[in-house]
């Protein structure tokens, strides 16, 4: 254990890889599996059918739980078949770069209070710990700024899928894909900016440390508040290409930039399409609805149980905030039909955008008065 004490190079990086693996790799593509079957299982209840309660483990049935296991099973299995005419490698590398951007910009998000390495077991107040482990893969006095900068790589994975399979179809879905996107992140962008002037930091973990464990102490409470929460959860949906936004992914009638995927590499574009989900409902979380904080789980907690029990509590409290998201992010989509295409940039370009700088506007007005 003394090679592995705190401030040693070997508990850094042992520190360092066990939040990776634990967050980026194990939590986020975990709950994105289980959003397909949330979202399947969703709408059947909203349709008033059985829906999936067929892939069941011998007596284990769990509602259909498991489907997310014989998806998984089927991609592998799959033929991965590959155009004659399609440029091999771009089409290989497109999904990888619609997959890994959703997984990297998460390195940002923190998803529970600090562990007092050492006195696990202990009870320590708030600020008292010498050894704090922040529940953060990567801290970082711009980690808006990288999330905005890293997300935006995904455009890349879209259009390339498209250009790359050699299919005309393939390549317009692939343009609509871009546009969308690129459309959608400035509004998005300017969201961020106004919680920027209230917080005046752009770090996600001193966002959430701004903020109370109350609703009336959370980003979202003020009129300029809310407006930069629901301009922010619009242009997410839009990101993440849900419905009523997911013209680029209207494979029936639309055809989407891939078209011309199949096994694995189609389960990774599904795949990143949920974690997306997953991670920005817990961005939503970190700068609008007080992190792992809520009512008496706050830091006045920490000097009443042991440590390792006071984060356990913030992480569960966390986790459930981010489910609640996911599922309302589900739930639109049976909810409100599809934008044409002009409608979806007509929405981005003339009304969010002009909504979003006045909004910008109006905080930094209700600021000044308020000083």
């Amino acid at each position: 254990m003394s090679s592995f004490s705190y401030g040693k190079p070997g508990f850094v990086i042992v520190a360092a890889v066990g939040k990776i693996v634990y967050f980026m790799l194990v939590f986020g593509p975990g709950l994105a599996s289980i959003l397909t079957w949330l979202e399947r299982r969703q709408s059947a209840m909203m349709q008033d059918r059985l829906g999936p309660n067929r892939a069941n483990i011998g007596p284990f049935r769990a509602w259909g739980i498991t489907h997310f296991l014989a998806d998984a099973l089927k991609f592998l299995f799959k033929e991965d078949f590959v155009p004659p005419r399609a440029h091999k490698f771009l089409f290989a590398l497109a999904p990888i770069l619609a997959l890994a951007p959703a997984l990297i910009v998460s390195a940002i998000i923190p998803f529970g209070p600090s562990l007092c390495w050492g006195h696990l077991t202990d009870v320590v107040p708030a600020g008292t710990c010498a050894t704090p482990v922040a529940l953060q893969a990567a801290r970082l006095d711009v980690g808006i700024l990288f999330y905005f900068a890293i997300a935006s790589l995904s455009v890349y994975g879209a259009t390339l899928a498209g250009w790359a399979s050699y299919n005309k179809w393939a390549l317009m879905g692939g343009m609509r894909a871009s546009s969308q996107m690129m459309s959608y992140e400035v509004t998005m962008g300017m969201a961020v900016l106004t919680m920027f002037l209230c917080y005046g930091t752009l770090e996600p973990g001193a966002m959430v440390g701004k903020q109370g464990p109350w609703p009336w102490q959370w980003g979202i409470y003020g009129i300029p508040h809310i407006i930069s929460f629901v301009l922010f959860l619009t242009a997410a949906t839009a990101e993440t290409k849900r419905t009523p936004f997911d013209i680029p992914e209207g494979e029936p009638e639309i055809i989407g930039y891939f078209v011309e995927y199949s096994g694995l590499r189609f389960g990774m574009f599904f795949l990143g399409e949920f974690i997306e989900i997953v991670f920005s409902s817990g961005l939503m979380v970190t700068i609008f609805l007080g992190g792992w904080q809520l009512g008496f789980v706050n830091e006045s907690l920490a000097s009443r149980m042991p440590n390792i029990l006071f984060v356990l509590i913030g992480h569960l409290t966390w986790i459930v905030k981010v489910f609640v998201f996911c599922g309302f992010q589900l739930l639109i989509r049976w909810s409100l039909p599809r934008f044409r295409s002009d409608q979806l940039m007509q929405l981005g370009w003339q009304r969010l955008l002009p909504l979003s700088i006045a909004n910008v506007l109006l905080m930094a007005g209700w600021l000044l008065m308020r000083n």
